[in-house]
């Protein structure tokens, strides 16, 4: 049995049965009776990280991320672990791949070492079969699971995502508006985010009425780090007749590669083609023009998710799900 259980038998929140194992006073003498009534009849024994055994916390949270050498990935981490020390938290990293079991692996690997939170960094580790994010409602039922711009509906797991869909879509509206109707969408990942992502530029694009077929929306399978062949991606698609004079990017890598196709074909950026990057990473000042791209906040996104956790393991009422809203820097690739 887990606090789940005890919560569903008792009919109370999860954090209601944490107060009552913590021996917190913020619970009336009846909800802390229907709780350890739950508890006697079923012979429920916390697990040894409980933070309601009178044990001290073990002041570790457990981050799993999918790939450290990607620059989003690896700069949240960056965020997270500084806010994490700031308050008095270590941390255990886990790189898990973008395998399912291996990420279920590496969830009860660190469940095992009694961390007291897990954050997963990236909207990769949500599925849209439902069945495949059991091991997050699972680990849930026992520590706060926090999710860092992916979002899941379930007991004890806390989001704080960018709104991806719309600082696409605006993105888009605004290139169409300095007078560019064939844009090409170029990403790289099908992930919770990646999806948002899409949907906000189609949207935008059907709403003017400007996506004729799917020649316009191009998937990169290859390496995240091989630029050339990002840009031969590019190239392929115009010896193929696929004609376009704006990208608009899922990353700032894809954007420079888009910088570099650009120059190779000898338009004149942006008066013959634009181009916008999404992150608003450190290669923004990697090309000539700079790049203009879309910051998502991430810095205030991770500051924001530690708080949360910080705020749940004090057994304090948190939201389940915080929305921030990305915002366009505009350099010198856009009109």
């Amino acid at each position: 049995m887990t606090i789940y259980d005890i919560s569903e038998k008792a009919g109370v929140s999860i954090a209601t049965v944490s107060r009552v194992l913590n021996g917190s006073s913020n619970v009336s003498e009846k909800t802390k009776k229907k709780v350890l009534d739950v508890i006697n009849r079923y012979e429920y024994t916390p697990n040894a990280f409980a933070r309601g055994l009178g044990l001290n916390t073990m002041k570790t949270i457990g981050i799993m991320c999918a790939d450290s050498s990607d620059l989003y990935l690896a700069k949240a981490i960056y965020y997270i672990e500084r806010e994490l020390r700031a308050n008095d938290y270590d941390s255990i990293l886990y790189c898990t791949g973008y395998e399912l079991e291996s990420k279920m692996s590496s969830m009860n690997l660190l469940i095992t070492k009694k961390v007291d939170g897990i954050i997963l960094v990236g909207s990769n580790f949500i599925y849209e079969k439902e069945s495949d994010n059991k091991y997050i409602a699972d680990a849930a039922a026992q520590i706060p699971i926090m999710l860092l711009n992916a979002d899941l509906d379930a007991p004890n797991v806390y989001s704080v995502v960018s709104d991806d869909f719309t600082s696409m879509y605006e993105a888009t509206l605004q290139m169409i508006e300095t007078g560019i109707s064939d844009i090409l969408y170029f990403y790289n990942s099908a992930s919770y985010s990646g999806k948002r992502k899409l949907a906000g530029y189609r949207a935008a694009m059907e709403e003017r009425k400007l996506l004729a077929g799917g020649s316009l929306m191009q998937f990169y399978h290859g390496s995240h780090e091989d630029i050339p062949a990002m840009t031969d991606h590019l190239k392929q698609l115009h010896r193929k007749g696929v004609t376009f004079h704006g990208v608009i990017a899922a990353d700032d890598t894809l954007a420079l590669a888009s910088v570099k196709y650009a120059r190779e074909m000898g338009f004149r950026v942006p008066e013959d083609f634009s181009i916008l990057g999404y992150n608003n990473s450190m290669l923004v000042n990697c090309c000539d023009p700079e790049l203009t791209s879309i910051d998502n906040k991430l810095e205030t996104l991770c500051q924001h998710l530690i708080t949360t956790l910080l705020g749940v393991l004090e057994n304090n009422e948190m939201p389940k799900k915080t929305i921030f809203s990305g915002e366009i820097v505009k350099r010198g690739t856009t009109r």
